[in-house]
């Protein structure tokens, strides 16, 4: 089974930091997602989808450090529901992004220029030794392979 997510975008808010009474150090953000498409009046419409984030040690701790609200960042980590009760005791659960790694995806260099790491992609999950060579002829899609999976 996988319980992966991977979110680029761009945080809301500075990051909260707090040590806890145990010694571990937990950080908390969000991060915002936007998606656009085009609606049936042929107008561009934008929704944006709030995610919450939480690190631990010392990605928290580095996460104080390096992330400022408005910077642009990769997220990877697992989804997780904890259950709470709020004060008149009703059961409420909140949906949290675990994160495991991030990544800072723009700075300001002396020119003040923006720039940065690339964007991870596809060539990251595989990396091969040699880059192949570019070629204009076609290339043909390997057939796909039947599997049981459900989607």
């Amino acid at each position: 089974m996988v319980n992966k997510v991977i979110l680029i975008g761009n945080l809301g808010r500075d990051p909260e930091v707090r040590k806890l009474d145990n010694g571990s150090t937990v950080g908390r953000f969000s991060v915002a997602t936007n998606e656009s498409y085009m609606d049936k009046n042929n107008e561009w419409q934008t929704i944006t989808e709030w995610h919450n984030i939480v690190v631990w040690r010392n990605l928290a701790e580095r996460a104080e450090r390096q992330l400022k609200k408005g910077s642009m960042v990769f997220v990877e980590g697992k989804l997780t529901t904890r259950k709470w009760q709020d004060q008149n005791g009703a059961d409420k659960y909140t949906t949290e992004v675990v994160a495991n790694t991030f990544r800072i995806l723009e700075r300001k260099d002396n020119n003040n220029s923006i720039g940065g790491p690339p964007l991870p992609g596809a060539q990251d999950e595989n990396r091969v030794s040699t880059p192949s060579p570019v070629s204009n002829a076609p290339t043909q899609q390997p057939a796909a392979e039947e599997d049981d999976l459900p989607f």
